[in-house]
C-alpha cells in the first residue's frame, strides 16, 4: 500500500517528482506495485547519486514505512550501499542510500560499420572492460565470432559470484545494414546475409542471457539519458558523430523511439550543402565524409575508426569538415526547433573532446546566424558520455529494462 502526499512541495522539488499512482508507474496486481516502487526508488537514486530515506519519501510521495521496508529488500539484494551517517541538529543521524556499483552488471555490444565492441559495466556505467575488433565492413558471421570469443574475456574481470549479476545483453546497431553496401564499399551479398540472420536469436543462445536491440544512435541517447552527467534537460535532441551521424530525441525526461526504433534519426533531415543544394544532413556531418577527404588528399584515415583520441589530420581539412558539418547541424537544429520546444541541443561522437567542443562551439555560432525569428533556439552542449556513447548505450538498455522506470526504450527481447 502507498500514500500519496501533495504534489505541490515546499521544498520545490514538484517538477522532478515521480508519482507512484501515475499509470505509467501502475503493477497489475500488488508484486507489479512493489517491483514497480522499487524501480521508482532506484531511477531516483541514479538521477540524484544518493539520497537519505526521508528524502525518497517526499520525493515519491511514498510512505516511510514502505520507503523503509524497499531501501532493506534493494539493499538485502545488493542494489543499494549505505554511506556514512549524516547528523544534523536535532534528531537521528540520517544515512544516504546510493547505488552499489557491484549490485548488478550489464554488456553492450556496439555493431558499427568500421568495428565492433563488446563492454562490460557496472551498474553505475562504469566500463569495467572491453574488447574491440575491426574490419572493413561487419556481416554477422564475423560479429557473432567476435561475441564469442571476447565474452570469456570479459567475464573474466569478475568474480565467479559477480557473474551471475549480469542481467543481459544489450545491442546497438544500425537498422538495415544492407542498404548501406554502396557507403561503406562491402559487397551486396555478403551484407544480405544482414536480412535473413537473426543476430538477436543468435546471440542469446550463444551468451545465454536476454538480448536486447536497438538503433545505435538511439542507443547512444540512452546512454546519456542514464549515465550522462550534468544538468539532464528534459527535452533534448542528440546529434552522435560515428562513420554516419545518427541521432535520438528525449521528450519529457524519456526517450522517444517511436513506431519502428528510428525516431530521432537525423541523417536523412535535408540541409544545405557547401554548394548550396539541399543535401543529407548525412552526406556533409558524417566522419566518412572527413574521411573521404582525407584519403583523396593523400592523409590516411584509417586511424580513425582504430581509436577516437588522436585525430592526425591537417587543420584545413579539419576546418572544412568542421565548418560543413556544424552548418547542417545548424539547420537540422532550426527545422527541429520549429517543430518540438527543444530544451538543449547535445551533440557527441567518435571524436575526440577538443574536436567535439569545437563543433559544438561552431554549431552554436552556425545556429544564431541563421533567421530565428519565432524559434526559441535551443541551448547547445556537448554530450557526457563520449566516444564509447553506443557501447555504454547498448548495456544500459537491459540496465532500463530490469531496473528503471518508464524508459521506454527496452529494445525487443528474447
Amino acid at each position: 500500500m502507498t500514500d500519496q502526499a501533495d504534489a505541490k512541495s515546499s521544498d520545490g522539488l514538484a517538477s522532478d517528482r515521480l508519482l507512484p499512482d501515475d499509470p505509467a508507474f501502475r503493477g497489475t496486481n500488488q508484486a507489479g506495485m512493489r517491483a514497480q516502487n522499487e524501480r521508482l526508488v532506484l531511477t531516483l537514486l541514479r538521477q540524484h547519486m544518493a539520497l537519505a530515506k526521508s528524502d525518497i519519501a517526499r520525493m515519491t510521495g511514498l510512505s516511510a514505512q514502505t520507503v523503509s521496508v524497499i531501501v532493506r529488500a534493494l539493499e538485502r539484494d545488493g542494489l543499494l550501499a549505505r554511506g556514512a551517517p549524516q547528523r544534523g541538529r536535532i534528531g537521528q543521524p540520517s544515512i544516504p542510500m546510493s547505488l552499489s556499483p557491484d549490485g548488478a552488471f550489464f554488456l553492450g555490444l556496439k555493431i558499427g560499420r568500421r568495428s565492433a565492441d563488446l563492454t562490460l559495466v557496472d551498474f553505475l556505467g562504469n566500463v569495467r572492460a572491453t574488447e574491440r575488433k575491426v574490419y572493413r565492413y561487419p556481416t554477422p558471421t564475423t560479429v557473432v565470432d567476435f561475441v564469442q570469443s571476447a565474452q570469456p574475456k570479459l567475464l573474466a574481470h569478475l568474480p565467479e559470484a559477480a557473474a551471475e549479476r549480469i542481467g543481459g545483453l544489450g545491442v546497438a546497431m544500425p537498422f538495415q545494414l544492407w542498404n548501406w553496401v554502396t557507403s561503406i564499399g562491402a559487397p551486396q551479398a555478403e551484407m544480405d546475409a544482414w536480412r535473413h540472420r537473426d543476430i538477436q536469436a543468435e546471440l542469446a543462445a550463444l551468451t545465454g542471457m536476454p538480448v536486447f536491440v536497438q538503433n545505435d544512435a538511439t542507443a547512444a541517447c540512452g546512454a546519456e539519458l542514464v549515465f550522462g552527467t550534468g544538468e539532464r534537460p528534459k527535452d533534448f535532441l542528440y546529434f552522435y558523430f560515428g562513420t554516419f551521424i545518427g541521432g535520438g530525441l528525449v521528450l519529457n525526461g524519456q526517450l522517444f523511439t517511436g513506431r519502428t526504433g528510428n525516431a530521432g534519426g537525423v541523417g536523412p533531415m535535408p540541409v544545405p550543402g557547401p554548394d548550396g543544394r539541399t543535401q543529407r544532413l548525412i552526406d556533409v556531418a558524417s566522419l566518412s565524409i572527413l574521411a573521404d577527404a582525407m584519403d583523396r588528399a593523400g592523409e590516411s584515415s584509417d586511424h580513425l575508426w582504430a581509436q577516437h583520441a588522436t585525430w592526425a589530420v591537417s587543420q584545413p581539412l579539419l576546418d572544412a569538415w568542421l565548418d560543413s558539418a556544424a552548418q547542417g547541424l545548424a539547420h537540422a537544429i532550426l527545422s527541429a526547433a520549429a517543430l518540438i520546444e527543444l530544451e538543449a541541443v547535445l551533440i557527441d561522437g567518435w571524436m575526440p573532446t577538443a574536436v567535439r567542443a569545437d563543433i559544438t562551439a561552431r554549431t552554436h555560432k552556425a545556429l544564431h546566424q541563421l533567421d530565428l525569428a519565432g524559434i526559441d533556439p535551443p541551448m547547445i552542449r556537448q554530450g557526457t558520455v563520449g566516444a564509447d556513447a553506443r557501447a555504454l548505450g547498448a548495456a544500459a538498455i537491459p540496465l532500463s529494462h530490469r531496473y528503471l522506470i518508464d524508459q521506454n526504450a527496452p529494445g525487443r527481447e528474447t
